[in-house]
């Protein structure tokens, strides 16, 4: 028996439908969590389709900046 957590969809086709605010997720007009008296929305709805590019492209910069450090360990202590 698997007891992971289900996958949430990165673009749902009606996102509105479903309150995304814990793992139940529930219908919007059954808010069985007790999560407030409103339904959390899916991050596609506040902040677009391309929202899991924003994660990405947020990350990119550090984790360029990192790996440089790690090939130039001498680099790093250099003013």
């Amino acid at each position: 028996m698997d007891m992971s957590k289900p996958k949430v969809s990165l673009n749902p086709k009606h996102p509105e439908r479903i309150c995304w605010g814990c793992d139940k997720y529930c219908s919007a007009d059954d808010l069985r969590c007790g999560n407030g008296t409103i339904r959390t929305q899916h991050p596609v709805e506040l902040f677009g389709e391309d929202w899991v590019e924003w994660e990405l492209n947020s990350q990119a910069p550090l984790a360029i900046e990192n790996a440089q450090a790690d090939h130039n360990p001498h680099q790093a202590g250099e003013q």
